[in-house]
Parts: C-alpha cells; structure tokens; sequence
C-alpha cells in the first residue's frame, strides 16, 4: 500500500489517509451563514470519495469579517445545530472534518461596499497602488474581541463536533496583514518586529486553546511570503513557523501571504501543465520540514501522485492538500486508491475560482463543456 494511504493521526484526531481537502469557498451558505443542503451534497461527495481530512471553505468568526453573503459563519450560536448536520454526514462516510476560522480584515472592502461599517486592519498604509478601497486601523479594543471571537468561534465548532479547526492565517486577510510589514505599520505592541506582528496569532492561540482544551486540534494555515518586494520575507517566515510550533499548534499548511496582482504571484497559480510547474510550495514546505517536528501539509498545484508519494516518502511533508483537483474530481482519491494512478484533470484554468467572483456557486466549467460536448 502507498504511503499516502496509511492511516495517521494530528494529536488525537485519526485519519485513514494522508489526504486533505483544502479549503474550499463554495458560494452555498444559506442566507444565516449555515450550512445548505448543497454544502451537504458537496461534502458528502468529498468524504465519499476519500477524503481523510476535509477543511471547510473559509468560515467568518464575525460579522466584520464577511466577504460575501453566502459565507459560512460559526459567529454566533445559532450556527451549531446546521453545523452538527454536516459533521455528522461527513464522519457517516469515514472521514473528518475541520472548520476554517476566518476573518477578512481589510480584503472586506473589496467585495462590501458598506455604507456604515468601513473595514478594518491592522493599519492604514499610505498609497498603496495595489489597494484604493476604504478601511481603518483596528483600535486595541476591537483587537481583543477579534481575538476573543476566534477562541468564541472555536468552541462553538467543538459542540459543532468538529474535529479540528484552522485558523486561517495566508492569502492577505487579516492574519497575513498583521504580519506583513507591508500592511502593519503600528507603532504599539502588535507592531514593528516580528514578535510584535506576531502577538495577533499568539493571543488567538491562547484564547482558543482555553476555551476548548488542550486535547483539540488546533491547526493553522500559515502564508510564509508575500508575493513582491517590501512585505515579508521567507526569512521571517520560517522563523514565523517555529514560533507557530513552539506555540502548540498541532499542523501547519504552508500557503503564500499577500497577493501580488496576477495569478502567478498568488495561491492560484495557473498552467500546471507539467511535473515541474507542480508542488510550488514545495521548496518552502522542504526546509521548514527539515527542523520541525510539527505536521506540515503541501498544498499548491500538485496533480501527479507519484510526485505527491515522493514528497511524503522524502519527508517534505506529512499531508498533501488538493483545492481545484478536487472540485474536477471529488471521487479522485478512491480512484488512486484501487490503482487508477492518472494525473489529476484539472487543468487550472482558475474559472472556478472567476464563477465564484460572479456570485455562482463552486463547480468545475471545464467539465460542464465536457459533458457538453
């Protein structure tokens, strides 16, 4: 049996293979932010397929942090029995399931125009020509309850009876912009060195980790580099890792921090047409491997699992997580599984992701002109 299908675990969370399904937006929460009976098919096809560990599309901690109107939100106890549905379809079908904590930070602005509530950051930088929508610094009062509505949201996916969460701290929301030099430019204790840009993620590790035990998984997607000169560095961002390790998180998914304008300086990087242009995470994922012992998860445009077998067997990581193979082909794992070993369809023409910006809902275009074809 490959590598890939041993069965290993996250602290105490068991999992049949070393399969992740990154998160995934999908554009199908009901209008309360819960979870619709699409989401319910969509998951169910994932664990069916395979999956040893699903992560949830990006799930708001608070109302400010919302990017669309059919985002997923653990903000408030209302959410938790829709919540239980879902967890308790996806472990029917043998496999787990983690909830990403989100919050957008000033990324709201792009997408919610709001008349009354500006979005908010760590701080206001001054002509940014990658960024002219409206936002305001964070006071230090709104700093502790964002770090209190992650430790809220935390518990409240414990009752949910999910079995880990994902702090989602890459791909410039929130997180990424308090510790990126770039976009933090405060001068009291949550900015300047990097200890300081850090302490955001420090106190929302403490304050999950008190609210639902010592016992719980608690995970982080973590962006190691912004995508042009003047935001952080890979240097920073290793040193960012140990401390995420030392810390107590439980795993680590490597991602990129702030986008840069085209998708080859962002996490969608498109034209993986060869084995070369697959795992682009890869070098990152191989040296931050080499001095933790905390689990790692590759994710970025890997499609061949002889490449995705090699990374695991030469310890660059411990997890692949796939996003856009698995919208093409959700039953690809169990495909793997019986001996179809075929490269992953996807051909990252990203039109999933463009179809979302439309406001549809998450699904492979390539294979609706195929099956119309």
């Amino acid at each position: 049996m490959s590598i890939l299908f041993e069965p290993v675990k996250i602290k105490n969370m068991a999992l049949r293979n070393r399969f992740v399904r990154s998160a995934t937006y999908d554009g199908c929460a009901d209008s309360n932010g819960g979870v619709s009976e699409k989401q319910i098919k969509i998951f169910s096809k994932l664990a069916s397929g395979g999956v040893g560990l699903i992560i949830t599309g990006i799930t708001c901690v608070h109302s400010s942090g919302q990017i669309s109107s059919f985002q997923n939100s653990i903000a408030s106890d209302d959410c938790i029995p829709s919540f239980k549905l879902l967890t308790s379809t996806v472990h029917n079908l043998g496999a787990k399931i983690a909830v990403q904590l989100f919050h957008a930070g000033r990324e709201r602005a792009k997408f919610i125009k709001a008349k009354t509530e500006q979005a908010i950051a760590p701080s206001f930088v001054d002509n940014d020509p990658s960024f002219a929508e409206d936002y305001r610094p964070m006071t230090e009062d709104e700093i502790w309850n964002m770090i209190r509505a992650f430790g809220d949201a935390a518990k409240r996916a414990r009752e949910a009876e999910f079995d880990a969460v994902q702090v989602h701290g890459a791909h410039g929301y929130l997180l990424s912009q308090f510790l990126s030099p770039f976009t933090n430019h405060r001068g009291d204790a949550w900015g300047g060195s990097l200890e300081n840009r850090l302490r955001f993620h420090r106190e929302i590790y403490r304050d999950i980790r008190k609210k639902v035990g010592n016992d719980y998984p608690v995970l982080i997607k973590i962006g190691v580099q912004d995508a042009f000169p003047g935001g952080l560095e890979f240097d920073e961002g290793k040193l960012t890792v140990q401390l995420l390790a030392q810390w107590g998180s439980d795993a680590l998914e490597i991602s990129q921090g702030l986008r840069g304008k085209t998708y080859e300086e962002t996490e969608f990087r498109t034209k993986i047409n060869s084995l070369d242009r697959e795992g682009y995470f890869r070098d990152w994922c191989r040296e931050i491997k080499s001095y933790t012992d905390v689990p790692i998860m590759m994710v970025g445009g890997l499609r061949s699992f002889e490449l995705m077998e090699e990374v695991i067997e030469k310890k660059e990581a411990d997890f692949i997580s796939l996003s856009r193979p698995l919208i093409r082909e959700p039953g690809i794992i169990n495909e793997w599984k019986s001996g179809d070993r075929h490269r992953a369809k996807c051909i990252s023409c990203n039109l999933c992701f463009e179809a979302l910006i439309k406001r549809e809902t998450l699904h492979c275009v390539q294979r609706e002109v195929e099956g119309n074809s």
